[in-house]
């Protein structure tokens, strides 16, 4: 993963050794954590990690440190609790609730932002939990941190807040998502126009790459009788868990759900591949090479006469690549501004 051009951990770096945020004497918890510069600075220091998207967990078991995959996971009593909260209102306020209770008293929340992710919300929203002690502005981002923790903070808003995040039912109650989950309240319409694309005829060993909280795979399942088994990779550790929830046990297919970073392979062979494919990595920028990559990694997980079948948005360039890795493509169905591709013949 790159790291140089993470902004919001450059920021936390500045913070630490200029800033105003002086070592502390026990545990720091770093919430969403991820590789960057402010690992540099917090070296030496008792330090566990929190990341549930994949790639971002895994670079950071690369480099040794003690992470684990959900909040709860995490031990309470931390002198410092640092977090790099995200864009969407309700997970970022279940976040700063979760914080304040891993704190321990006398201890100190951190949170580093992007100026164009929310940083002056986030702030306003630290603010309102437990007051502001400090901030500084670095690299296009703001670090604000409470000061220490002795009672001041608002209890019932913290429990209130600690739970904006939680689990619920949408679409009428047919499926659970949750805040921060892509598209976490309503079928896209980018998943909805391949959905109506898929042939009833598809058969097999089927595989969904970034199957969010479920609805491709599940769709799937439905409209292909002849599908047998159906294997969910996704990055989001948050997504995947909602996708357990909403796909029943079916005694007719065989269901698999994998925390898997796609780019990395698939460790299965199969008949049928569909993907919905992520065009952003933890950034907003457009990120064209996932998609790209997960078109390589379809083709060398089909067999001979597997089929894939994709959508995207209609302007990303993802025919060239196709066309090098399947001796047949077409082009399936259009609307909304997506694109609806199928692909058989996978060349190695």
């Amino acid at each position: 993963m790159a790291t140089d051009s993470d902004l919001p951990m450059q920021a936390l770096a500045y913070a630490l050794e200029r800033g105003g945020l002086p070592p502390v004497q026990g545990m720091t918890l770093l919430l969403r954590a991820r590789p960057g510069a402010a690992l540099q600075v917090l070296d030496g220091q008792t330090l566990q990690c929190q990341q549930s998207f994949r790639p971002a967990f895994e670079a950071l078991d690369r480099l040794r440190l003690q992470t684990v995959e959900r909040v709860e996971e995490l031990s309470g009593g931390a002198a410092r609790v640092i977090a790099l909260p995200p864009r969407q209102k309700e997970e970022s306020r279940a976040l700063l609730a979760s914080m304040l209770a891993l704190a321990a008293p006398g201890g100190q929340l951190v949170c580093s932002v992007a100026n164009d992710e929310g940083a002056r919300s986030v702030e306003k929203d630290l603010t309102q939990l437990v007051g502001l002690g400090g901030s500084v502005t670095k690299h296009h981002c703001r670090v604000f941190w409470s000061a220490p923790l002795s009672g001041q903070h608002d209890e019932a808003l913290a429990q209130r807040w600690r739970a904006l995040d939680a689990p619920r039912p949408i679409l009428g109650g047919r499926y659970r998502s949750r805040p921060g989950v892509f598209a976490w309240d309503r079928v896209d319409a980018a998943s909805a126009l391949l959905a109506q694309a898929l042939p009833p005829s598809l058969a097999g060993d089927a595989a969904d790459l970034g199957a969010g909280w479920g609805y491709l795979a599940d769709q799937l399942r439905q409209r292909c009788a002849g599908i047998s088994s159906i294997d969910l990779f996704e990055a989001e550790g948050r997504a995947l868990a909602m996708a357990r929830e909403n796909l029943a046990v079916d005694a007719r297919v065989k269901l698999g759900f994998h925390w898997h970073d796609v780019t990395r392979g698939l460790p299965g062979r199969y008949d049928v591949i569909v993907s919905n494919p992520p065009f952003h990595g933890l950034g907003r920028g457009e990120r064209p090479d996932i998609g790209r990559r997960f078109i390589d990694v379809a083709a060398d997980a089909l067999r001979p006469h597997g089929q894939f079948w994709m959508v995207a948005n209609r302007h990303l360039p993802y025919e060239d690549m196709l066309s090098q890795r399947f001796s047949q493509v077409q082009a399936k169905a259009e609307g909304g501004g997506f694109k609806v591709i199928a692909a058989s013949g996978p060349r190695a």
